[in-house]
């Protein structure tokens, strides 16, 4: 629901998410035309063009230095290692595109949930702020209990379960748990917590197969054992 807010409604999700994907493909397409099908000796002028009909200082333009379809197409074939990252390349894009529209199909249901729950119509959302929003949830809570394991719903309930993981995550890194804190020569105390880092901690404790939380907002019973 905050998510669904945060970003302004079902449409500027899909096309997001459809830009997102237009984005990793031109990259590829991009990145693999400048590998194979460009030839950069006519392009800096390191080769003179073989053309008898153009002079030799003659201004090269783009054309000259772009190789034909054939000679580009041999060229990708020719190389093992763009093959297969262009092969991976493609794995990720399909992940990606089965993840958008899982991720779509959700958020499908969430704005069902705005109009029919919420009475909050798809065009009247962004005029209204997420305090509004919660609002209409702590009203609906207390006319119709929603899957929640208390009856009285309040603020502070609601941070704490969108919060959920930022704050388990700090709470570790707070009781030095989370290896971010190193004593170095000479320099003392430092703090070392970079953005893959961070990704791999919250795929192991959060996201992954093994990760602590069986869903979004509740552990694994038998992390919750200390004899386990």
């Amino acid at each position: 629901i905050y998510q669904f807010h945060q970003r302004n409604g079902f449409a500027c999700v899909l096309l997001s998410d459809i830009l997102e994907l237009v984005q990793f493909l031109f990259v590829v397409t991009f990145s693999t035309f400048l590998l194979c099908c460009v030839d950069y000796d006519v392009l800096f002028a390191t080769r003179p063009l073989n053309h008898s009909h153009v002079p030799e200082r003659a201004k090269v333009t783009l054309p000259d230095a772009v190789l034909p379809a054939p000679q580009c197409a041999r060229r990708l074939r020719g190389s093992g290692w763009l093959l297969f990252l262009l092969v991976l390349a493609g794995a990720v894009w399909l992940c990606r595109l089965v993840t958008a529209l899982r991720r779509l199909v959700g958020y499908w249901e969430i704005r069902s949930f705005y109009i029919r729950a919420l009475g909050i119509p798809t065009e009247e959302l962004c005029n209204h702020s997420w305090q509004s929003v919660q609002a209409r949830l702590l009203a609906l809570q207390r006319r119709q209990p929603l899957c929640v394991p208390r009856r009285e719903l309040t603020e502070l309930d609601i941070h704490h379960r969108i919060l959920r993981f930022r704050n388990y995550t700090v709470a570790m890194v707070n009781k030095s748990l989370l290896p971010v804190r190193f004593r170095l020569p000479l320099l003392g105390p430092v703090v070392f917590l970079t953005r893959g880092l961070q990704f791999n901690l919250e795929l192991l404790l959060f996201r992954g197969p093994a990760a602590l939380f069986q869903n979004t907002w509740s552990l694994r019973p038998q992390v919750k054992r200390a004899g386990a």
